[in-house]
This record gives C-alpha cells, structure tokens and sequence, in this order.
C-alpha cells in the first residue's frame, strides 16, 4: 500500500470535529499535537505582554487512494478555505513501520 500524511494546522479546540470528520470520510484515526503560532499577525498584547495564539496539529495517515476525499471533508469542517482558519498540506510517506491492517490483522507491507 501507498500512504499519504495530512497535516492540518488548526485554531485549538477544532482538531477533535475535524478528526471526527475525516473518520466518516475513511481515516482510520489520526494524532493531535498541540503548537503554538508564531506569526506577526498571530501575535496578540495582553496587558503590554506578547500572547501566541494556541493551535492544534492533527496528522492523518492514509492511503492514497482515499488522501483527496478525507482532505476535501477535512477542508470544509476546518473551513480551511477561509483565511486566518489554518492550514493543511499532504506529504508522501515512503516508509511506514507498525501499521496492522484491518482485514488481515498484519503489517500491510509484508
């Protein structure tokens, strides 16, 4: 099998929606990170202090098969068209260790 990453740079507390989402949409599961921006325009003052807005990163891994359709349903969950509502990007995954398939209950690349 092919496998694909979704990143998906997100406004905290939106991760656990769009994860469900992409869920309906075949992934299997996915991991949050929590980050932070670092960005001028993200740069908030608090009483003279500098305040970083709270982000949240989920990674999906996929088949490529199904990396258009969970991405497309992720876009519009996160609302990722909008500016300033995040980011998502797709990366090539050429190796993979410890995945179990779900039918066979082995590693898919053996």
């Amino acid at each position: 099998m092919s496998y694909e990453a979704i990143f998906a740079v997100l406004p905290r507390g939106t991760a656990d929606s769009v994860m469900s989402a992409a869920k309906k949409a075949g992934a299997q599961g996915g991991t949050v990170f929590l980050a932070r921006g670092t960005g001028a325009d993200e740069a908030k003052t608090f009483f003279g202090l500098i305040v970083e807005e709270a982000k949240e990163i989920l990674f999906v891994l996929t088949d490529k098969n199904d990396t258009d359709r969970i991405l497309q349903v992720m876009i519009e969950t996160g609302h990722l068209e909008k500016p300033g509502s995040g980011i998502a990007f797709v990366l090539d995954v050429n190796r993979t260790v410890g995945l179990v398939s779900r039918q066979k209950g082995v590693d898919p690349q053996n």
